[in-house]
């Protein structure tokens, strides 16, 4: 069953902010984070970070280099996820995957991934939050 869960993200602008790219869990659930990026020559998914309910934590340390990066993200509690339309290479256990085609016929699963424009930014911020309750009218 997929939730309709929700998120923000927002550059950091402070000076003395420290650069990195960070996602907060703004949920009452334990989540887990891939990222997926494009490095000097390849594209790059990692997984997976598991975070406790209201925490956060830096997926990528120091300045950012890319512009775009892709995140993809499950709710363990609710069975909800943040996904999109950027498919990548995933697996159930830690990794590190080099490429983003043929997932399947390498042994991976195809996952997607929502985008983050960071616009050029050194730092940013991503917070996965709950869906937007919307009120039920009477008949």
């Amino acid at each position: 069953m997929l939730l309709g869960l929700s998120l923000l993200f927002y550059p950091i602008f402070s000076d003395t902010a420290k650069a990195d790219l960070r996602l907060c869990n703004k949920t009452e659930s334990k989540v887990g984070v891939a990222i997926g990026y494009k490095d000097k020559t390849d594209w790059i998914t990692e997984g997976w970070w598991n975070l406790e309910s209201n925490s956060c934590e830096t997926l990528v340390p120091g300045a950012l280099v890319s512009r775009y990066y892709y995140i993809y993200a499950i709710d363990y509690d609710q069975s909800g996820e943040w996904g999109g339309r950027a498919f990548m290479c995933t697996r159930e256990k830690e990794f590190t995957i080099r490429g983003i085609e043929d997932c399947v016929a390498r042994g991976f699963e195809r996952t997607g991934f929502f985008e983050i424009d960071t616009g050029e930014q050194s730092s940013w911020t991503v917070q996965l939050t709950e869906p937007v309750q919307e009120g039920t009218g009477g008949q």
